[in-house]
């Protein structure tokens, strides 16, 4: 799915591709081959957190023409990757991904102001935070796409993120595929 960005969808795309690529660049520093993992965390069960699996669903759609050997996508819309199954996953990193760069992408509930914003840092993802679970750290980049209020209350955090609008999250995905597309194609 395509979307025509209007002007201030454009600028947030390509302050997103600006900060993936510096993030990114860091990384590759420190590597000659860098073999890139997209942990694209959240389940297709509510639409607050289904932003992940589109993301990782949207990127191997859009890679599938490439031979791209350097990246692997964990987590889609058949495949979710989330809170109760991150653990195998990351163990299956650490076997067959060593010194990898891991980009963690993850839906998040933020102040009112932030919704429909776009964090990237290099720092990791601390899932379950939002509903209070105990935290699992990952990734070596994160990128947080801000989809609702944060209540500060885990019942009212879970209802915000059954009560979003579907077309803000597609809308956000979509600007990412197309951002880390851009960004990677030349890696």
């Amino acid at each position: 799915m395509n979307l025509l960005y209007n002007e201030e969808e454009n600028e947030q795309k390509n302050d997103f591709v600006q900060e993936l690529s510096y993030y990114l660049g860091q990384e590759r520093k420190n590597q000659n081959e860098m073999e890139i993992v997209f942990l694209c965390i959240g389940t297709d069960r509510m639409i607050g957190d289904c932003l992940g699996p589109l993301v990782g669903t949207g990127l191997q759609e859009k890679m599938a023409p490439y031979n791209i050997s350097n990246i692997t996508i964990y987590g889609t819309l058949k495949e979710n990757l989330c809170y109760t199954n991150i653990k195998d996953a990351l163990k299956i990193i650490e076997k067959n991904h060593k010194n990898s760069c891991v980009i963690a992408i993850d839906a998040a509930l933020s102040q009112e102001e932030n919704i429909g914003k776009i964090f990237v840092k290099k720092e990791k993802i601390h899932l379950g935070k939002g509903l209070y679970k105990s935290k699992i750290e990952v990734g070596n980049i994160s990128i947080r796409a801000v989809v609702g209020k944060n209540y500060k209350l885990s019942k009212y955090n879970f209802a915000s993120l059954q009560n979003v609008s579907l077309n803000e999250v597609i809308r956000l995905s979509e600007i990412l595929v197309d951002g880390i597309y851009e960004v990677i194609k030349y890696i």
